[in-house]
């Protein structure tokens, strides 16, 4: 998931194509549904991205009560509002009456604090739960950042890479080359430090004994000369969320796909390629849908359609992750260059789930 920042932002406003009475708010690449002459082109407004999570009186204030999703009826979700696709909310709370939006937006101010917005944490099924122990030699996995919020992360026509995005759930896995210990984890107990106590009915567990996933890290170690080795993966199949790729993860083998590795070497870590790293058939990989000079459309073009991991087209495709193909920098976001971008499809799919 995305980091949640609530920031003010200057306004690109095009007319709604099938409603006289609506228009088009653009953020970035993103476009929120707005009552027309409620903004101009020029205007800045606050931006409230998807996944957040908005108090009751703020709820209130916007018009939005039992509008919204969630169970509480609290949470920004994409829709489609007479056709057009609206992501997220722009609107100018009463709370920021006094303010400068138009300073906030060039200093970068997130308000999400200010305005009580908190990001939405997905529930952790008991399957993919577990008890757990402190892990700070986890190499942990960073927050992909969504195309369409910064699309100036790439240049046009640097060389990069499209992989499929599985929807899943990603586990990871890090593997200490002094004395060979193995921790497991979930993004969301990565991400605080912690790594899942092994259990042969934990799902993350399951996938790394079920693809020998241990062993390919030591491998990997030994080939690098890296004191740590990080692997990290998508599981996946029934069970897991509502897009299963044909996969079962009741079974034996649960579905797995590998997506990025990480290792430290003379103690920096660096960011690597799995196809380029890993021996043909060590692990299974995402599908590498494109390798070749950045281009928004292209990038988009490949976020839709069909997904190609069960080699059956079973159902749509999640989207697209982005990366340089030579691993840098990007002060875009202050980190890896790297970004996904999402289908349509997929954000306004019914019966959706997305457990982290």
């Amino acid at each position: 998931m995305s980091t949640l920042r609530v920031t003010a932002e200057v306004l690109t406003v095009h007319p709604h194509p099938n409603a006289d009475a609506l228009e088009l708010a653009q953020v970035g690449l993103y476009r929120a549904v707005v009552a027309k002459g409620a903004y101009t082109t020029g205007d800045a407004a606050v931006y409230i991205p998807e996944q957040a999570v908005l108090p009751a009186a703020l709820i209130e204030e916007l018009g939005l009560t039992g509008r919204l999703a969630g169970g509480n009826a609290d949470r920004v979700k994409a829709v489609r509002l007479r056709g057009e696709l609206s992501q997220g909310l722009v609107c100018r709370p009463a709370a920021l009456a006094d303010t400068d939006l138009v300073r906030a937006a060039a200093e970068g101010t997130d308000f999400a604090e200010r305005l009580g917005i908190v990001k939405w944490a997905p529930p952790i099924p008991t399957h993919m739960s577990g008890d757990v122990e402190s892990a700070p030699d986890l190499l942990p996995w960073v927050d992909v950042e969504n195309l369409q919020r910064y699309p100036d992360v790439f240049e046009p026509g640097e060389p990069v890479v499209l992989t499929e995005k599985l929807h899943g759930t990603a586990c990871l896995l890090t593997y200490n080359a002094g004395d060979g210990r193995v921790q497991v984890s979930s993004k969301g107990f990565g991400a605080k430090g912690l790594a899942l106590k092994e259990d042969p009915r934990n799902l993350y567990w399951r996938a790394v004994h079920g693809h020998g996933l241990a062993a390919v890290a030591e491998r990997l170690a030994k080939r690098l000369g890296a004191r740590r080795v990080g692997l990290f993966g998508e599981v996946y199949g029934s069970g897991v969320q509502d897009l299963a790729y044909g996969a079962d993860a009741r079974s034996e083998t649960v579905g797995y796909a590998l997506f990025d590795v990480s290792a430290e070497i003379d103690g920096q870590v660096r960011w690597l390629d799995p196809a380029e790293v890993l021996e043909p058939g060590e692990a299974p990989l995402v599908p590498r849908l494109y390798s070749g000079p950045y281009d928004l459309d292209t990038v988009l073009a490949h976020a839709s359609g069909r997904e190609t991991v069960s080699g059956r087209e079973a159902h749509l495709r999640e989207g697209v992750v982005v990366r340089s193909a030579t691993e840098r920098y990007s002060p875009v976001l202050g980190g890896r260059a790297i970004a996904k971008a999402v289908s349509p499809a997929y954000l306004t799919r019914k019966g959706g789930t997305e457990f982290e």
